[in-house]
């Protein structure tokens, strides 16, 4: 019987994961709670992703699971169990262009360079596509930004 993840989300007492999926045969929809054992506020997210994926006898209903997916839902429990609310860890997956970056402890700005690859490879151009153009040239000066001595060009051919 083959299976197709609807939705997937956390529990936190206890926790788990939550599959919505269909049978492909049937046309189903049903639930499966999926407990997260050996996990703590001090795991490594991507390794228990990792193992609930490929270990588990919940295989064959997380393969159409991306492991990134289950990677996030593992640090919202994380997050839970360290004392921080959803909302908290649900705005740590976006990006904020004014936020500065070097306040950020490792996993946070983990997180963060993880959202700007996908926001990359999303966005990148490629030879082979389409609307891929050579060369593209953007201005960036803002009006009203000040000026510094070290932006104007020198004379010494530098």
């Amino acid at each position: 019987m083959s299976f197709e993840a609807k939705r997937c989300g956390v529990q936190f007492n206890p926790p788990s994961i939550i599959l919505i999926y269909e049978e492909k045969d049937s046309r189903k929809v049903r639930k499966r709670i999926i407990p997260v054992r050996n996990f703590s506020k001090y795991s490594d997210c991507g390794m228990a992703a990792e193992r609930l994926k490929s270990h588990s006898r919940h295989k064959e209903y997380l393969d159409g699971v991306s492991q990134s997916q289950l990677e996030r839902l593992h640090i919202i429990l994380r997050d839970h169990m360290r004392g921080h609310s959803l909302e908290h860890s649900l705005a740590s997956f976006h990006l904020n262009p004014d936020e500065d970056l070097n306040k950020l402890d490792d996993d946070e700005l983990a997180r963060k360079k993880g959202q700007m690859d996908k926001l990359f490879e999303r966005n990148r151009r490629r030879k082979d596509d389409p609307d891929f153009i050579y060369e593209v040239e953007v201005d960036f000066t803002k009006a009203g930004q000040e000026k510094c001595s070290w932006d104007e060009e020198s004379d010494d051919g530098f």
